[in-house]
Order: C-alpha cells, then structure tokens, then sequence
C-alpha cells in the first residue's frame, strides 16, 4: 500500500517495532476509518460549497425530505432527529425561510410545524442527488458486493460500540 495516503500500516508498523509488549492491531482499522471520515466529510464541504449550501441546512432539509409527503415535521422531532438543540433549529429554520426553503406554522398547542417548500424540496433532491453521485465515485473502487459487505460490517460494529462502557483509569 501506498504509505502516503495509507498511514496506517506506517503507524502500526513503528508501534510493534517501539513496543512490541503492546497490540496496536487497532490502528489497522481505526486510523483508515478516521482518514476515510476525513476525506469524505472534505469533499461533502468541497462540493457544498460549490452549491452554495452549508451542512447544517444540508441536515435540516434533509430530514424534512426524508420524512416524506407532505414533508412536515414539528420544530421538537426536528431537534431530537438532528441532534441539535431547539435553539439551533430554530437558527437553521430563519435562514431556510429567508431562502423560503421551509415555512413554519401554529400546530397544536404549543407545537410548531416545519414544511418544507417546492424549492425547498427542489433544492434538497438537485444536492442529494449530486452527493449520492460524487460518494458513488469515490467508492468506486470497491465492487457492489464489497460495498454492501462493508456496510455490512461497519454497522455490525456500531452497534457493538454504539454505547462504550467506562475508560479505564491509569494504572488500573
């Protein structure tokens, strides 16, 4: 492998041969997943940019689309969906209305309803479909079969991880 694009076996490599007492195995697997999350979340930005569209609308839009007809979810499954405070939602929906990407209406009670617009929609489905398209790209090298069998995997990982026990204290 190249060891400049690939560091990990480089790291891995320098551990076993510094300490050998230790099993830095995991290196193998965690620094490509933090490499590979960085050149993905690069490019999403790279191409966002280009849109004209920044991440946290991305996200908002998003999440109303995929909602599904008619594209209306309340400012509170908004927040908990996202993982973002009421607070930032309500920052994301101003400026999605100044675009008149979403509207926001009375709903029951104390309840607001976010839709989103035509253009709104217009616009989530036009970077969605670039997005899907430039990922496709750069999976490319691996076959539809490695694709799903890495998914496959990392999911399966996820859910073992999804919520870690303790950290060890120093010296335990």
């Amino acid at each position: 492998m190249n060891t400049g694009t690939d560091r990990a076996g480089g790291i891995e490599a320098a551990w076993r041969r510094e300490r050998p007492d230790l099993d830095p195995s995991s290196i193998a697997v965690v620094t490509r997943i933090w490499q590979l999350a960085k050149v993905f979340a690069d490019e999403r930005r790279r191409l966002l940019a280009t849109l004209d569209i920044d991440p946290a609308l991305l996200d908002l839009l998003g999440t109303l689309r995929r909602s599904g007809h008619p594209y209306t979810l309340s400012t509170r499954e908004l927040a908990e969906q996202t993982l973002v405070t009421p607070a930032a939602i309500s920052q994301r929906l101003t400026r999605a209305e100044r675009q008149e990407w979403v509207t926001r209406t009375p709903g029951s009670g104390r309840r607001v309803l976010v839709r989103l617009t035509d253009a709104g929609r217009d616009l989530i489905d036009h970077v969605a479909g670039q997005i899907f398209d430039r990922e496709r790209e750069l999976l490319s090298a691996l076959t539809g079969t490695e694709q799903r069998q890495l998914a496959t995997q990392l999911e399966r990982l996820i859910h073992a991880i999804a919520e870690p026990g303790p950290i060890p204290t120093v010296g335990a």
